[in-house]
């Protein structure tokens, strides 16, 4: 295992373990809601936000103790948005990480009620660390401006709006779905990072997070196409079916590839101009870029 493997084991498991922690006290009424809420919030993953979150946290000297209920309820965030994205209203998926997708499992109405729950939970987290000061209450205001109407909500909705297959599309409507549905959901960790360490390096560290997010939902794009079912853990081919608005379908796949390429050496460039070992994060932008899920 080289040295960035073993970096992201060890976030990852200092995350996991502080989930667990949380996973252990959920006790609901009925059962079948923490159940479903557990059965998507464990399910896997590569746990990107998170480690994203630590890594930031330690080129920038925030404590471990500071970043991490962040970092768990961006990741709550995260699996209700994934849980919502499957139903069969919205992208209608029945796997996801190798697994049956929540409504699958549970049925659509408390797949519905899971992914209420854990942004509901996510952002008890928010008001509990708010009240330790202003610069955690920015924090706490910044990832709900990135998941609400003016973030990640906003992106799902314009990437259904310019599905429908009698709408222009432009260059502009792609940009916009690529900083919102998935961006602002990268950009968080990174950006709330350079907030609890009292704004240090935050004009290159958001620079750093639109980009990579950018680069995260071409690769996604890209993998749609290239990819399979036991990589990915859930359908592959389906952005062109649904006559989805990506990469691809603008550019076309060496298009995209191209594009890919000149963002990673974007994010490259502006993590060599950053004081502090930012070698992780330069190896995890190798890493975006080249996944094969």
């Amino acid at each position: 295992m080289n040295v960035y493997h073993l970096r992201y084991e060890q976030y990852l498991a200092e995350f996991n373990g502080y989930l667990l922690k949380y996973v252990d006290n959920l006790h609901t009424k009925p059962e079948v809601l923490g159940e479903s809420m557990r059965y998507s919030l464990l399910n896997g993953g590569k746990r990107i936000r998170p480690v994203l979150a630590l890594a930031c946290a330690e080129v920038l000297g925030v404590e471990r103790s500071e970043i991490l209920p962040y970092a768990l309820a961006l990741e709550m965030i995260h699996t209700y948005s994934l849980i919502h994205d499957d139903l069969p209203a919205m992208d209608n998926d029945d796997f996801r990480r190798g697994k049956p997708s929540n409504h699958k499992a549970f049925g659509e109405a408390n797949a519905i009620l899971a992914g209420d729950g854990l942004l509901n939970e996510a952002y008890a987290i928010c008001f509990q660390e708010s009240m330790k000061g202003e610069k955690y209450a920015v924090a706490a205001k910044y990832l709900n401006e990135c998941a609400g109407v003016y973030g990640m909500i906003a992106g799902q909705s314009a990437d259904m709006y310019f599905s429908e297959r009698e709408r222009a599309v432009t260059e502009d409507d792609l940009a916009y779905i690529y900083e919102h549905k998935t961006g602002k959901l990268l950009l968080a960790p990174i950006a709330i990072a350079s907030i609890l360490a009292n704004h240090k390096n935050y004009v290159e560290f958001e620079r750093f997070g639109k980009l990579l997010g950018v680069l995260f939902q071409v690769t996604d794009d890209i993998l749609d196409v290239t990819g399979n079912f036991d990589a990915l853990g859930k359908n592959v081919g389906k952005d062109e079916g649904k006559n989805k608005l990506t990469c691809i379908r603008l550019y076309g796949l060496e298009g995209a590839k191209l594009r890919a390429d000149l963002y990673a050496k974007d994010c490259q460039a502006i993590l060599e101009g950053i004081d502090g070992d930012t070698s992780f994060l330069r190896d995890l932008t190798d890493y975006v870029l080249n996944r094969k899920n």
